[in-house]
């Protein structure tokens, strides 16, 4: 991990802080923006549930859309918009490649989730078509009878997926859209660089 590398994430670390004591209503909110093998784009918002050095790493079914893309072409970009922060709002865009964690790690946090929100991961067939939200409900129903007491436990196909960095941009919002912007970008070396950009 080099110097910059560094400096940058504890940039986010300290602007997420900021965030979460902030007016944001949800300060892990983030757009991730993925494509399939054709270039087709689609993006949807997520919630963070951890970073490091490693990069950043969201929960979903590995069989979603997003799960799907992201097997046959593992890149993303994570967009981050706190409006409420500063002057004018600050975003945090995140561009890299995916790989999926461990299943420890998977695992533990899987355990860490409500219970209700363990019964759902295994009653949706997420992005899947469902004919009506009964057809759900019941599901729903028919897995908490299956768990009873019982712990819950994760799903095969429900895993976490990391973004591991190689470009992060601050963007710090300001007036007259004479925004600040600072590149973080690593290079074919594995070298880190750091940049203004204009607004």
């Amino acid at each position: 991990m080099t110097d910059l590398y560094t400096e940058a994430l504890s940039t986010f670390a300290a602007l997420f802080e900021e965030a979460k004591h902030s007016a944001e209503i949800e300060p892990n909110a983030m757009t991730v923006a993925t494509a399939d093998t054709s270039g087709q784009p689609s993006a949807r918002t997520v919630l963070l549930k951890a970073f490091d050095a490693r990069g950043f790493v969201f929960y979903t079914h590995l069989d979603s859309h997003k799960g799907r893309e992201l097997r046959s072409n593992p890149r993303a970009a994570l967009l981050f918009l706190w409006r409420s922060l500063r002057e004018a709002g600050i975003q945090v865009r995140i561009e890299g490649h995916v790989e999926q964690v461990d299943d420890a790690e998977a695992d533990a946090y899987f355990a860490s989730r409500p219970r209700m929100s363990q019964i759902g991961a295994w009653a949706s067939l997420q992005s899947k078509t469902l004919a009506s939200r009964e057809e759900f409900d019941a599901r729903v129903a028919t897995t908490e009878a299956s768990f009873a007491d019982r712990e819950v436990p994760r799903p095969e196909g429900w895993s976490g997926l990391r973004v591991v960095p190689q470009r992060i941009e601050f963007w710090y919002g300001a007036q007259f859209r004479l925004h600040e912007r600072w590149c973080y970008e690593v290079d074919h070396d594995g070298q880190w660089n750091k940049r203004l950009l204009f607004p």
